[in-house]
Parts: structure tokens; C-alpha cells; sequence
């Protein structure tokens, strides 16, 4: 089978958000797609198999994902559809196709989607459905699955529907492979991320960078514990080997770190990026900060005790921040009325202040201005970009295990949605 109608394959796979099965299955009977991978309207099709032997063997050892974003970005500067010399960036999550759940919640959770897809059709079906197994035996759960299964196949009107039919197709590859499938059930290379502090997930990040076109010019894929701010160098410097002039970058508060603003500074690169709140505007809350009497050069308690000494703590270095640490007569403390929440009987008392960078400095002087605030408004468009890798394309969940799959799914999602805009681009400045 030709190569390119093997890719073709496993584009029209993302594009629709299909199994290998069920885009070989369409294919036959589909003259759009027959015509979009070359074939005549009788000619045969591939066998699933060779698909995801193709995914997994030939395309393994190829760096598919800069490959093809570094062709998208080119044949849109061709047809001169990028303007902007900026990019955005941020991460998406995908979780772990296995999520962290033991074999018997996959086989329950996919046999839940079935029997849903079958009650939109006919609710009537409830009735001819085995009973569901009320043991936690994974053998109980396979042979529940089987009889679903059984079940649904008898029903020819029913089955034929696509939607049941996707759905049974991938229950019954899971049920009939369940060695490989359930045995590495703990993806070997997702790990656990965090997307807020009280929130997290079981499985991988892409850090991707978008010029203001919407085109994706750059992405990492990495295990779901790195950071987004370290990826940002590498983000800009894979952007810029497309051929896209940057003058600059825009993100949230995690790419702000002090070593992306020296980057961005050494590159004649504007970083629109907030400081983090606790460089700005420090880790007290308000009510709780000491006022500064700039005659003493010393800090004054709510009580209105002054510090009798000032040192200089932390390293100097390039990366770090000192800080002037101001101390109090703790005698004073001892007897005083407001020292519930304040001192807690110590053997010191004192208050700390980070002296900001020059480069904080600048990066503060920056992000107050309106032209911060202006070029900020675009980062919008690269979470309507995540939104639509993910309920589009199923960027959400991982297609199979390991680093190298989700690479590959990276790879041919993003390819899919900077085709998709720039046919959409070219079609408006027509």
C-alpha cells in the first residue's frame, strides 16, 4: 500500500476522531474519502491491522511532529497568510487513556458508552441486556461484556447505526485483546499533573506555541509533571526554525519566570507575560503587611514597634532573588496587645521582603502599560485552539500508551486543525 495513502489514512483518523477499525470501515463506502485517498470506487481497502502497524512501526523512529507543523508553517508563509510576528503560548492536557483505572472499570466504562449509544436508538433494548455483574472478578466483567456484545449484534437495525456501531467496535477490540489492553493498564509514561492547586490529572502535556493567524508553529509533548514555563525557549526557538519572524511572545504567568525574561530580552523578544503575584505584590495578604518608614530605612510593626536591625539573606547569582530580613526586639513582642497571629513565642521575631530584580523591575514596568495590556487581550485564541484539539480531534484522551504514541497523536491532530485554518484563511482573503 503507497505511503501517503497510509498518512492519508491516519489524517481523515483524526480529523473524525476514529478507531483504526472504523476509518477502514467508512472508507468503503465513502466516495469522499475513496477520492481523497486515491482510490477508485472499486477498489479494495486496507485491513485495519496494517494501520496500526503503519502508526506503530513505520512511523516510529520519524520526529513527525516538527516535521509536520514546520510544513504547515511553511505553505502558509507561501501563500502569505501569516502577518503577525507574534506567537501565543500555553499547555493542553491529555489524560492517560487508562486514567489511572484498574481493568474492570475500562470494561464497565466502555460498556456504559454502548449501552448508551443503543437507549438513544431504542430504550426498549434495557430489557434484552444481561444482567450486570455484581462481583469485582475481572473474568465476571469480560464475560458481562461478551454477552453485551452478543447482544447488540443480533439487533441488525440497531448495530448498524455508526454511532452504536464505533461504540461496539471498540468494546469488542478491547474484550478480544484484553491481554495488551488491560495488562498495561498504568500507562508506563503518564504521570500525574496538576492544573490547579486543588486539581489534577493522570497523563501527558503539550506545550504549544500559535502565532496570532491561529496556525500552530511549535510543540512539546511531554509527561503531565513538567512545567510549562521551561518548555517556552525551546517553544520560540522551534518556531522561529519554521521561518516565522517573532518580535513577541504571549502567555500566562507561568512562562514569567526570571530566566524566560532574560531569553526573551537577549532575543529582542517583548514578553507579554504577568509576574507571579507573589514577585509583585509579595505572599502577604494585605491587613498583614508591615508599614516601611523610608527615614529609619526600617519597618514598622501594627503595633507600632520599628525593627532594630536589617540583614541581607539569600545568594547572589544570576536566577536568584535576595531578600532584606528585618528584625524586632522580641521583648517587646512579649508584652504587646496585638501579638495573637502575629508573634507565636519565638526566639526571634521577624519580616522579610524580597528585593526585586532589575529585571522584575522592568518586566513590572512593562505589564502595567497599555501596550501590555492590548497585546494580552490575544491569548484567547489559543485556549479556543486547545478547545477544539480536544472536543474535535479527541485531544483529550490518549489514543494508546507510552510518550511516542501521544507524539503521534500530537502530531496528526495539530497537522489537521493548521490544514483545516489555513484552507479557512485562504478561503476569506479571496
Amino acid at each position: 500500500v503507497p505511503p501517503i495513502r497510509m498518512f492519508k489514512y491516519l489524517l481523515l483518523k483524526s480529523i473524525f476522531d476514529l478507531s483504526d477499525v472504523d476509518v477502514v470501515e467508512r472508507s468503503k463506502y465513502d466516495m469522499f474519502l475513496k477520492y481523497f485517498l486515491d482510490m477508485a470506487p472499486e477498489d479494495e481497502v486496507i485491513n485495519p491491522s496494517s494501520l496500526t502497524k503503519f502508526r506503530k512501526l513505520r512511523l516510529k523512529d520519524v520526529n513527525l511532529l516538527d516535521m509536520l507543523i514546520q510544513k504547515t508553517v511553511e505553505i502558509a508563509l507561501e501563500k502569505e497568510i501569516i502577518k503577525s510576528g507574534a506567537i501565543i503560548v500555553d499547555a493542553t492536557h491529555t489524560k492517560s487513556r487508562f486514567n489511572q483505572q484498574s481493568p474492570k472499570e475500562i470494561l464497565m466504562e466502555k460498556s456504559k458508552l454502548l449501552r448508551k449509544a443503543v437507549y438513544q436508538i431504542n430504550e426498549n433494548m434495557k430489557d434484552k441486556f444481561p444482567p450486570k455483574t455484581r462481583t469485582n472478578e475481572l473474568v465476571d466483567e469480560l464475560d458481562y461484556c461478551q454477552k453485551l456484545i452478543d447482544t447488540v449484534e443480533k439487533e441488525e437495525t440497531i448495530r448498524e447505526y455508526p454511532k452504536v456501531k464505533e461504540k461496539l467496535n471498540y468494546l469488542k477490540e478491547i474484550v478480544e485483546d484484553h491481554v495488551e489492553h488491560l495488562q498495561f493498564s498504568n500507562d508506563p509514561d503518564a504521570r500525574v499533573g496538576h492544573k490547579t492547586a486543588d486539581s489534577s490529572f493522570f497523563g501527558y502535556k503539550t506545550h504549544i506555541a500559535m502565532n496570532e493567524e491561529r496556525i500552530i508553529t511549535a510543540a512539546v509533548v511531554t509527561t503531565g509533571e513538567k512545567s510549562d514555563g521551561k518548555q517556552l525557549q525551546t517553544l520560540i526557538e522551534k518556531s522561529r526554525k519554521t521561518g516565522m519572524e517573532i518580535n513577541t511572545v504571549i502567555g500566562d504567568t507561568a512562562y514569567s519566570e526570571k530566566e524566560n525574561i532574560e531569553y526573551a530580552k537577549e532575543n529582542g523578544l517583548q514578553l507579554v507575560a504577568k509576574l507571579n503575584p507573589n514577585i509583585t505584590q509579595g505572599v502577604r495578604k494585605k491587613e498583614d503587611e508591615f508599614e516601611f518608614n523610608k527615614d529609619a530605612g526600617m519597618y514598622v510593626c501594627k503595633a507600632g514597634h520599628m525593627a532594630i536591625r536589617k540583614a541581607r539573606t539569600g545568594k547572589k547569582g544570576i536566577h536568584k532573588n535576595q531578600k532584606d530580613t528585618y528584625m524586632f526586639d522580641i521583648e517587646e513582642c512579649k508584652i504587646c496587645t496585638m501579638k495573637d497571629g502575629c508573634y507565636e513565642g519565638a526566639n526571634s521575631k521577624t519580616y522579610s521582603v524580597t528585593i526585586k530584580s532589575t529585571e522584575h523591575k522592568e518586566q513590572e514596568a512593562f505589564q502595567n502599560s497599555d501596550e501590555f495590556k492590548e497585546k494580552a487581550k490575544e491569548r484567547y485564541k489559543i485556549e479556543a485552539k486547545n478547545s477544539e484539539l480536544k472536543h474535535r480531534h479527541g485531544y483529550d484522551v490518549a489514543s494508546s500508551s507510552g510518550l511516542i504514541g501521544m507524539q503521534m497523536q500530537g502530531a496528526m491532530a495539530i497537522f489537521s486543525v493548521n490544514l483545516k485554518r489555513i484552507i479557512n484563511l485562504m478561503k476569506e482573503s479571496k
